[in-house]
């Protein structure tokens, strides 16, 4: 047979017949890959919430008493509890305390540090102060808790003894008295969060165009003009992630007010996780508590979507812009 008398390709064939993609025999083995955090999520997510979920529709007063089902009744009971909601409404000072304070303190004092110390009295310099900042946060907190309940101590703590050497007359019981123990907690939190945000901001600066300062300076912009046009839109992402984090740890924040107040005084500073725990143990309603922290979940799932959403509308319209 000669070349001519081959048949010519239809012109009417289609594309796929005469031009094929290469095959990819590898491919399906990267799923391999995903099955160790695959197990790992179902060991240590999924199951505990699938079986705090089903407890959490039955009664059960925990270790070998019988589970007596009772379908909604916890989450029915939960709506009309007024502690819990309490509880909740505490949270929003959790989330000014984690998050909304240390964030705008964090990011300001990491354009001090960056912008302003480091060139002024070197690297080293602004690198030591960052590490004082993030102190707190290697502390254990049942130790921190142990230093805060003493310096706010309301007969001999530091706080008290200062306010004396002013002269000023009599303190509050900080941590005892029901209109007084929320900030004292706050205070605490405030201390405790606030080095997280300044090592974010700071290595998020490190990435910056220097040549963005400079030309700045050049045009006669003063540090606060640099700050509002330069240094917070250009770390916006890791500030969205330092928002994230740290509301979802203020939503689930726990050790601090089982170690300085234990919910009190008057259930002044009882939270959701503190009031789970309280159900938990103490009360030895567990199917109650496992409907709180089921709900919990769901608000923190929630805020974290939210969160995500807000981030990625922000992305898209800094795109088109």
């Amino acid at each position: 047979m000669t070349p001519t008398d081959v048949a010519p390709a239809r012109p009417d064939a289609p594309a796929s017949a005469t031009r094929r993609r290469p095959a990819r025999p590898g491919r399906r083995g990267y799923w391999w890959y995903l099955l160790p955090i695959g197990v790992g999520f179902a060991a240590v997510v999924a199951a505990p919430f699938l079986a705090n979920v089903l407890i959490s529709l039955h009664s059960w007063r925990g270790g070998m008493a019988p589970l007596r089902w009772v379908g909604l009744d916890n989450y029915t009971e939960l709506l009309g509890d007024g502690v819990f909601w309490a509880s909740l409404g505490n949270s929003l000072y959790m989330i000014v305390a984690i998050v909304v304070v240390p964030t705008a303190a964090g990011v300001l004092l990491a354009a001090v540090l960056f912008d302003y110390l480091g060139k002024r009295f070197g690297a080293r310099t602004a690198a030591v102060l960052r590490a004082t900042f993030y102190l707190p946060q290697i502390v254990p907190i049942a130790v921190a808790g142990f230093i805060w309940a003493w310096v706010l101590d309301s007969q001999e703590g530091v706080v008290t003894s200062i306010l004396r050497e002013l002269g000023a007359g009599a303190t509050p019981d900080w941590l005892g008295d029901p209109d007084v123990a929320l900030f004292s907690v706050m205070v605490m939190l405030i201390w405790l969060q606030i080095g997280y945000p300044v090592v974010i901001f700071m290595a998020a600066l490190q990435r910056v165009d220097p040549e963005l300062y400079e030309a700045a300076e050049l045009d006669g912009a003063g540090w606060f003009r640099r700050f509002g046009a330069i240094t917070v839109p250009q770390i916006r992402p890791e500030v969205f992630v330092v928002v994230l984090t740290a509301t979802v740890a203020a939503l689930k924040v726990f050790a601090p007010i089982l170690i300085l107040t234990g919910g009190g005084p008057e259930g002044s500073t009882v939270v959701p996780s503190y009031y789970a725990y309280r159900n938990f143990f103490e009360l030895s309603q567990v199917g109650y508590g496992s409907a709180i922290a089921t709900v919990m979940s769901l608000v923190i799932f929630l805020a974290a979507s939210v969160l995500l959403v807000w981030q990625r509308r922000a992305d898209r319209e800094e795109q088109n812009r």
